[in-house]
């Protein structure tokens, strides 16, 4: 048998990888837990109606991504390609649709069969922040910020740009589609097959469209900015004023666009050039239908997903690895007393590991190998005196102290 590797579009998080990914998840949900948001873990797994309901019929996803399958019991079930119907269904199931607004964090993985590339996996991995019950555009405006905040305590935010639009209300995307819809069908035989599939059943979506024959098309399709009710308008000058006095910057961008029917008004993307076809690192919403979608009533919703891969990428430096204290008991009479303090170094909140075997030398290299910032060293001297040989690998100075002393004077060394 040839050696195993991971199933293509997938990869290990180790060393490094592993350290960035957690670094992204753990600032994550220090913004989000500043902001009021709570975590919510659900089932990497659904019924397939949740997303085939939730995303449509049209889209990519369903058509062509989803990894679903028929479980022993006869159902269909589908690894989740997103995070935001899960949420809603989790909302609905567990009757908190009284109990409103929910803000609610979330990061784990997705899954989506599509073509592997630079940024982008077939389990691929985010982290998502849904604000659920608020129809204000103060509440859009505020879960941008939030993901502004995030990518500002990554460090990134300079490398990205702020796109924005706006969707409008029912009303202004009723009379916007059927322009669309005009527009397209006179230039339906230049259109790629999947945009000619799309032109009746949900003609947003050709605005979308990476074949070069469409975004040709697309440049001169109307806008929504032209069919804007009254109360559209409203909101959307309502968020942008809302961006300047949270003091987010934006650039207004016509060609954000969500094609379900269940979005509305806000639509927005952090992009960066580092990327290249991949530039999108954190994107969403308002969805104010897709609680009703989940057998809920009509909830106001805004919420965004960040790709933690590719948030992963722009990160400058990677987090430094943990470094530990080493225990290295010298010859067998030491180790009851150097196990010992182990755990009580443990117990102190220091990271600390002791050499299983090997005599002084081989266990003072594995202490430098494994980055260690002191070694204490224990021999039957030190145990009939109660005392340690404390070592400082960095600076190489060395020191006695009492053994119930050593976990107070670490403390402060490895952390001051």
């Amino acid at each position: 048998m040839s050696s195993l590797q991971p199933v293509r579009g997938t990869h290990d998080l180790i060393g490094e990888t592993q350290r960035r990914h957690a670094h992204v998840v753990e600032t994550a949900r220090r913004i989000a837990g500043l902001y009021g948001f709570d975590e919510w873990a659900t089932p990497i797994f659904e019924d397939t109606r949740v997303f085939a309901r939730s995303l449509g019929d049209t889209s990519d996803v369903v058509s062509k991504e989803m990894y679903s399958f028929e479980d022993r019991g006869g159902e269909s079930l589908t690894l989740r390609p997103e995070g935001t119907a899960g949420v809603c269904r989790a909302l609905v199931t567990n009757g908190l649709t009284q109990s409103l607004p929910q803000k609610i964090f979330y990061a784990g993985p997705m899954f989506r069969y599509e073509r592997p590339q630079k940024g982008r996996y077939r389990q691929f991995h985010q982290i998502g922040a849904e604000l659920i019950g608020a129809a204000e555009p103060l509440a859009d405006a505020e879960a941008i910020a939030m993901g502004r905040d995030i990518l500002q305590a990554l460090g990134i935010a300079d490398e990205t740009v702020l796109d924005l639009n706006t969707l409008g209300d029912t009303e202004s995307r009723v009379a916007w589609r059927a322009a669309l819809v005009a527009y397209f069908t006179e230039v339906k035989d230049q259109l790629s097959e999947d945009s000619r599939n799309r032109l009746e059943r949900n003609p947003l979506r050709i605005l979308d469209s990476k074949a070069p024959q469409d975004r040709a098309l697309v440049a001169d399709a109307p806008m929504i900015g032209a069919f804007l009710t009254d109360d559209a308008r409203s909101f959307w000058d309502g968020l942008r004023t809302a961006l300047d006095l949270l003091g987010v910057p934006f650039r207004e961008n016509p060609g954000i666009v969500r094609g379900l029917d269940y979005y509305g008004h806000t639509a927005f993307e952090f992009v960066t050039e580092r990327l290249g076809a991949q530039g999108t690192v954190l994107a969403g919403g308002r969805y104010d239908g897709l609680v009703a979608e989940m057998g809920g009533p009509r909830t106001p919703a805004i919420g965004w997903a960040g790709g933690i891969e590719r948030l992963s990428m722009l990160l400058e430096a990677t987090p430094p690895a943990p470094r530990p204290v080493a225990v290295v008991p010298l010859g067998d009479a030491a180790t009851g007393v150097s196990v010992t303090l182990l755990q009580a170094l443990r117990a102190s909140g220091i990271r600390a590991e002791i050499a299983y075997r090997g005599n002084a030398k081989r266990r003072l290299e594995r202490a430098n190998r494994i980055g260690a910032t002191h070694a204490i060293l224990i021999g039957e001297d030190e145990v009939a005196r109660a005392v340690a040989q404390v070592k400082s690998l960095d600076e190489g100075s060395q020191g006695e102290i009492a053994l119930d002393a050593v976990a107070e004077y670490l403390a402060g060394a490895v952390r001051g």
